[in-house]
C-alpha cells in the first residue's frame, strides 16, 4: 500500500523527517514542487557577474582562483548558492553535445570515440562557463572556440564551498539539470 502525504515544505522539520523515518524505515521519499520558486533568487547577470570574480591573476592555484566567488557567494541567501549551482548546471548541459565535444584538443570526440574522455569534455566545459558570458556565448555560437587542453573542474566546487563556509554543513542539493557528459540526449543523438 502506498501513502501519500502532503506537508508544506516549509513545515518539514529534522524532528519531522525522524518520526517518518522511524515509522517508516523501509519507505523512499518522492517531493513534488507544485510552484515555481518565489522571486528574488539570483538572475542570471547576477551569476556571470560572480563568475567575472574569478581571480585569473592566480591561475595554477584553482582554490585561489574560486576565492572571489566563494567569498562572495557566501554572504548571499542561501537561494541564490542553490541558484548559482543551477546556472552552472544549466551552461554544462548546453554545451554536452558532440559539436562541442570535436573542439577540446586531446580526448576530443572523434567517429570511433575511442580516445573520448567524458570527465575531460566536463572539466573542458567547465573552462568555457568559467571564462565569462561573453565567452560562453561566443562558443555556443562557434564550436571550434571550445577551449583546447584546457580544464577547470573547481568551478564545480564553488557552490559547494560558498554553502560549507556560510552554513558549516555539505551542500545537499541536486542542481537544475545534469551535468556528466551524453546528459543532454539531443546534443549527442547519431553520436557517429
Amino acid at each position: 500500500m502506498t501513502n501519500t502525504l502532503r506537508l508544506p515544505l516549509r513545515n518539514i522539520s529534522p524532528d519531522t523527517i525522524s518520526d517518518l523515518q522511524e515509522k517508516y524505515p523501509n519507505a523512499s521519499v518522492q517531493i513534488k514542487l507544485s510552484e515555481k520558486p518565489v522571486r528574488g533568487g539570483l538572475e542570471e547577470a547576477g551569476f556571470w557577474r560572480l563568475i567575472d570574480l574569478l581571480d585569473w591573476s592566480k591561475e595554477g592555484d584553482d582554490d585561489a582562483v574560486i576565492e572571489s566567488v566563494v567569498a562572495a557567494l557566501s554572504k548571499l541567501p542561501a537561494r541564490h548558492i542553490f541558484d548559482f549551482k543551477d546556472f552552472v548546471s544549466q551552461k554544462l548541459y548546453l554545451l554536452d553535445s558532440k559539436t562541442f565535444a570535436r573542439h577540446i584538443g586531446e580526448g576530443a570526440w572523434d567517429e570511433a570515440g575511442q580516445n573520448f574522455h567524458p570527465d575531460s569534455f566536463l572539466f573542458a566545459r567547465c573552462c568555457a562557463v568559467a571564462n565569462g558570458r561573453e565567452t560562453f556565448e561566443r562558443i555556443r555560437q562557434n564550436p571550434d572556440l571550445m577551449p583546447r587542453d584546457m580544464e577547470f573542474s573547481a568551478l564545480l566546487r564553488i557552490a559547494g564551498e560558498a554553502y560549507r563556509r556560510q552554513k558549516g554543513s555539505n551542500l545537499r542539493y541536486m542542481a537544475a539539470y545534469p551535468i556528466e557528459t551524453f546528459s543532454n540526449q539531443r546534443g549527442w543523438e547519431h553520436l557517429s
